[in-house]
C-alpha cells in the first residue's frame, strides 16, 4: 500500500499541471494514466505542434457550459501570459498563426518534455499503463486500487481524466461515473468540435466539392464564426464548422455565408450592366471558387447563358443560395473525431478558486471533465493550464 498526499487520475494538459503545482508546494504526488505516453492529446494537437494557447484565451464569452463564468477566476489567475512566460521559459519557440492562436514552431512534444521534465523537477510520480479500477473514501483520505492491483491512499484525488472525446486514444467516462460516485452532478454530454454529417442526398449533390476549403460564416441563432469552410465525402467540415457545431443541435439549421465580404446579387448585377456577355458561371466563380459557383448555379437550377439572358430575380436567387446557403446537418461524425466533449461534472458542485468538490471535500475535477467548454484554437488547453494551476494550489 503506498500512501501520497494527492492522487491525480489522467496525465493529460490539466492533470499534469496540477501535478507540477502540488508538487511545487512539497506534496506528494502520484499521477496515473492508463496510457503508454503522457499527454497524447498535447502531441497530436494543431497537427503536431501544439495549438497550446489563444491570446484571447481569458475572455469567458468564448466558453460554453451551464456557466461558463464558473471559468473565470481560474483564468484571471492563470491565464495565456502565464502559460507563455512557462514556455518562454522552456526556451521553445512558437507563433501566433491566426485569430491569437499560439502553436510551437517545432513539435507539439516540446510541450509535453517540459510538463514531464516540471514534474520530475517537482518531485512527482508518474506511472503509466496504470489506471484506476476503484476510488473510494476511507476515513478522511480515499483508497484507490490500480489497474495493476496494488493500492494507493490519497488526502486528495484529482479526477483529470478527461471526456469522451476520441476514445481511440482511451477517452472513457470515467470521469463522469467517479464523480457521481462522490455525488456530483453531471450535465448532458455531448461532441464538440466536430465536423457535421448530412444525408445520403447531399453528400451526393455535394461531391465534387469534396476537398474544396473556402472562407466562410458559419451561424446559427446562438453564434457566427468567420473561419474556413472545408468540404467532405462525410459532409462538412474546417473550423467554421467545428466552431458552430458547440451552438448545433439536432434539427437546427446552420446557415452559411460563402462569400462573406461580397453582396453576391449586387456583384452580378453590377457585372451584367458592365458586360452583359459574360456568362453567369464565370462571373460567378470571379466571387468564390469555380467548382463552388458550378455546384450553385446546379443548386438553384440556373442556366448556364450568358448574365443579359438572366432575369435580375435569378441574379438575386444566387446572391440568396451563396450569401445565406441554409442546411440542416443530420448530426455530426460524434466522439471519434469530436475534439472535445460539450457538457461535464456539473460546476455548480465545485469551488471554483480551488476546483474541489463542495459535497466531497478532497475531490477536485479540473479540465475537460469538468462541464467547460471553449472555442476552438487553444482556449480549451488554456482552460486546461488553468483549472490544473488552480487545484495544484490546493489539492
Amino acid at each position: 500500500m503506498k500512501t501520497v498526499d494527492v492522487l491525480i487520475v489522467g496525465a493529460g494538459a490539466a492533470g499534469m499541471m496540477c501535478a507540477i503545482e502540488a508538487g511545487r508546494r512539497g506534496r506528494r504526488v502520484l499521477i496515473v494514466d492508463h496510457a503508454s505516453k503522457p499527454g497524447e492529446k498535447i502531441r497530436i494537437s494543431g497537427g503536431g505542434r501544439c495549438n497550446f494557447t489563444n491570446l484571447d484565451g481569458d475572455k469567458i464569452e468564448r466558453f460554453l457550459g451551464a456557466n461558463p463564468r464558473f471559468a473565470a477566476s481560474a483564468l484571471k489567475r492563470f491565464g495565456p501570459k502565464d502559460f507563455i512566460a512557462r514556455v518562454d521559459r522552456a526556451g521553445i519557440r512558437w507563433h501566433e498563426k491566426t485569430l491569437g492562436q499560439l502553436f510551437c514552431d517545432d513539435s507539439a512534444k516540446q510541450i509535453v518534455r517540459m510538463l514531464v521534465d516540471q514534474m520530475a523537477e517537482a518531485g512527482v510520480e508518474l506511472r503509466l499503463n496504470t489506471g484506476v479500477s476503484s476510488v473510494d473514501r476511507k476515513g478522511e483520505a480515499f483508497l484507490a486500487v490500480l489497474s495493476d492491483g496494488s493500492g494507493v491512499t490519497a488526502s486528495s484525488v484529482v479526477i483529470a481524466t478527461g471526456g469522451k472525446s476520441i476514445p481511440k486514444m482511451g477517452a472513457t467516462g470515467w470521469a463522469y461515473e467517479t464523480a457521481r460516485r462522490f455525488g456530483l452532478k453531471v450535465t448532458d454530454t455531448r461532441p464538440a468540435l466536430v465536423p457535421l454529417t448530412f444525408d445520403p442526398d447531399f453528400l451526393a449533390r455535394h461531391a465534387p466539392l469534396s476537398g474544396l476549403s473556402t472562407e466562410a460564416v458559419a451561424r446559427n441563432e446562438h453564434a457566427a464564426f468567420r473561419e474556413a469552410l472545408l468540404f467532405t465525402h462525410r459532409g462538412l467540415s474546417g473550423p467554421s464548422v467545428l466552431q458552430i457545431s458547440s451552438y448545433w443541435r439536432e434539427g437546427e439549421v446552420v446557415e452559411f455565408d460563402l462569400a462573406p465580404d461580397t453582396d453576391v446579387a449586387a456583384a452580378l448585377r453590377a457585372a451584367k450592366t458592365e458586360n452583359g456577355k459574360q456568362a453567369v458561371q464565370t462571373a460567378l466563380g470571379h466571387i468564390v471558387p469555380r467548382r463552388l459557383a458550378d455546384a450553385v448555379l446546379e443548386r438553384t437550377s440556373t442556366p448556364q447563358r450568358k448574365l443579359a439572358e438572366l432575369p435580375d430575380k435569378g441574379l438575386d436567387a444566387l446572391g440568396e443560395a451563396v450569401n445565406r446557403w441554409r442546411v440542416k446537418p443530420t448530426g455530426s461524425e460524434g466522439y471519434r473525431t469530436a475534439e472535445v466533449t460539450l457538457g461535464g461534472v456539473h460546476t455548480d458542485g465545485l469551488d471554483q478558486k480551488t476546483m474541489e468538490a463542495k459535497a466531497a471535500p478532497g475531490v477536485f475535477v479540473i479540465g475537460e471533465a469538468a462541464d467547460i467548454t471553449g472555442w476552438l484554437g487553444g482556449y480549451n488547453f488554456q482552460w486546461a493550464w488553468a483549472s490544473g494551476w488552480a487545484a495544484g494550489q490546493h489539492c
